[in-house]
C-alpha cells in the first residue's frame, strides 16, 4: 500500500440517487480532514477531468477530502455530447451542486467538515450560483479558469471567501474575472498564472493552480472551525 493511499481514511464511489437516475462521484477523505471540497466540472467535462483530479491529489495531500462528481447523469451525458443544451444551464448546474451539498452532509463520514467548492469553467459559475443559495453552508470556493460572469446576478449574495485563479494568457477570461471580482461583496482574491492560457497546460501552471486552491481552501477551512468551534 502507498504512502498516499495509507493515509486516506475513506475512498470509495459513490451513487447520489435523482430520481429514476443517479450521480456518479467518487469520495475520498484523508486522515485528520480540515473539510471536503466538491468539484464542479466545466462544460463538456466529468468527473474524469485529468486537471481536478490533479488538483484533488493535491488537496488530499493537505488533508482536505474531495468529491469529484458528474454534474449530469450517464444518459444526460451521452445527449450532451450531441446537443449541448445543458453545459450552459447554469441553474441546472446549481441545482445539482445543492442537491448533492445536501446529500453529503447527511453522510456520517463527513458529518462536522466544512464544505467547499472548487469550479472549472461552467462550474464555477454553478459553484458561487449555489454558494449564493446555502450562503453560509459554504465556506470557501475556488474558481480554476472560471466564467463567474454568468453567476452575475448571485454575486453579491455571496458569502464565502472567494478566490479567481486565471491564466496570464486567458485575456478574455481575466476581463470576466474582474467584472465577477467587482459584483463579489465577500472576502475575495484574483490570482494571475503567468503565462498560463485557460486549460493551465504550461509547465508548471497547474500546480500553481493547485498550491493556490490548497492554501486557500486550508486557510479558509481552518478559520470556519475555529469561529464555529467544530472538533
Amino acid at each position: 500500500m502507498s504512502q498516499a493511499i495509507a493515509k486516506l481514511r475513506i475512498v470509495r464511489d459513490v451513487f447520489i440517487p435523482l430520481g429514476r437516475a443517479h450521480l456518479e462521484g467518487e469520495l475520498s477523505i484523508p486522515q485528520g480532514a480540515h473539510g471536503v471540497v466538491l468539484f464542479a466540472h466545466g462544460s463538456g467535462s466529468s468527473r474524469h477531468s485529468t486537471r481536478n483530479k490533479y488538483v484533488a491529489r493535491t488537496l488530499r495531500d493537505s488533508e482536505i477530502g474531495t468529491l469529484l462528481f458528474d454534474l449530469l447523469t450517464e444518459e444526460e451525458g451521452e445527449e450532451e455530447k450531441y446537443t449541448r443544451h445543458l453545459r450552459f444551464d447554469i441553474d441546472l448546474l446549481a441545482k445539482r451542486l445543492v442537491y448533492v451539498t445536501d446529500w453529503l452532509r447527511k453522510q456520517e463520514v463527513v458529518q462536522n467538515l466544512p464544505f467547499g467548492y472548487f469550479g472549472s469553467s461552467t462550474g464555477a459559475a454553478a459553484a458561487l450560483v449555489a454558494a449564493a443559495e446555502l450562503k453560509e453552508q459554504v465556506a470557501v470556493v475556488v474558481s480554476r479558469g472560471g466564467r463567474p460572469d454568468l453567476a452575475a446576478e448571485s454575486l453579491p449574495k455571496v458569502k464565502a471567501p472567494t478566490l479567481l485563479i486565471v491564466g496570464g494568457r486567458d485575456e478574455q477570461v481575466i476581463s470576466l474575472n474582474w467584472e465577477a471580482y467587482r459584483l463579489l461583496r465577500c472576502e475575495k482574491r484574483v490570482e494571475i498564472v503567468d503565462r498560463a492560457t485557460h486549460l493551465f497546460e504550461e509547465p508548471g501552471a497547474l500546480e500553481a493552480v493547485a498550491r493556490l486552491a490548497a492554501d486557500w481552501f486550508k486557510t479558509h477551512f481552518e478559520s470556519k472551525v475555529r469561529a464555529v468551534g467544530m472538533p
